[in-house]
């Protein structure tokens, strides 16, 4: 099954069951999150696919306006430094612990929705395969992480590298507002396989190409990691880290540029298409 949050033309939101390529049903939830955090979830999606013959309403694609899949998710925690391919480009070594950062919900956008930038001339891309969680967690072990995910979807952790080079700590760098695109649905983990293949490209160039088999930390070491420091609930998020090929990475260093439109993709999930909107840096403090 996939499932996406849409837009309504009340300003609302709506969580909703993905029949094709072309049509959706809506579901008695706000999001996806929401419906998550419902402990029938699954059993609600089963009634309402079966129902789809008997007048469901049908929401067609060319109406639907996918909005951010979790556009309140308690917690999105991302694992930095994951591939080892992109490790090597930064010019590191394997980490014997996973590298966190968290970003919130206010960062996350819908799937083709435009992302505008102020303040940095540094934007990067960092395509990633993100996983959802379906119920509670808390010092879980491997086995009950893997149990308690959802699905899968396509995340972007864009990067604005001038401003997370300012200090030791990465933060500042990956959570500016509404630039983190997320969707467009999430695969059910009872229909996903074992690996993805993830893939970025700019402006049609394609830049960056993984498989998540070459993570370090795999989806259920990372819930499990992070389960034994703070609880995970339905509907938090969990990007897994990108492969190499970011634009730091480059010679020269290459970042997106006022127009640019970044796609990133995962077979079997889908497809994110977002035009991005740089605007002039803001001016560095003195004492930065």
């Amino acid at each position: 099954m996939k499932l996406a949050t849409l837009r309504t033309a009340n300003g609302g939101t709506t969580a909703a069951l993905a029949t094709g390529a072309d049509s959706y049903l809506a579901l008695p939830a706000a999001d996806v999150g929401a419906l998550l955090a419902l402990p029938e979830w699954r059993q609600i999606v089963e009634k309402t696919a079966a129902a789809q013959e008997a007048h469901q309403q049908v929401i067609a694609a060319v109406d639907a306006d996918v909005a951010p899949l979790l556009p309140r998710a308690g917690k999105v925690i991302c694992c930095g430094l994951n591939y080892g391919d992109h490790i090597q480009e930064m010019g590191r070594e394997l980490p014997e612990y996973p590298t966190l950062f968290a970003k919130y919900a206010d960062t996350l956008v819908g799937a083709a929705d435009a992302v505008e930038v102020h303040g940095s001339g540094r934007v990067d891309w960092e395509a990633e395969l993100a996983v959802v969680v379906g119920s509670e967690l808390y010092r879980a072990d491997e086995d009950q992480a893997r149990a308690a995910i959802a699905g899968y979807t396509v995340a972007n952790d864009v990067s604005m590298r001038d401003w997370q080079s300012r200090t030791l700590q990465w933060f500042q760098g990956k959570a500016f507002d509404a630039t983190t695109p997320v969707g467009p649905v999430m695969l059910t983990a009872d229909e996903a396989g074992q690996h993805f293949d993830v893939r970025g490209y700019v402006n049609g160039q394609l830049v960056q190409q993984g498989n998540t088999s070459t993570l370090v930390f795999g989806p259920a070491q990372l819930l499990s990691y992070i389960s034994q420091f703070t609880v995970l609930r339905p509907g938090d998020l969990v990007l897994t880290g990108t492969p190499g090929g970011v634009g730091m990475g480059m010679t020269p260093p290459r970042f997106l540029k006022d127009g640019d439109v970044l796609t990133t993709e995962i077979d079997g999930i889908g497809q994110l298409e977002n035009q991005f909107r740089i605007h002039a840096p803001a001016a560095i403090p003195a004492n930065a």
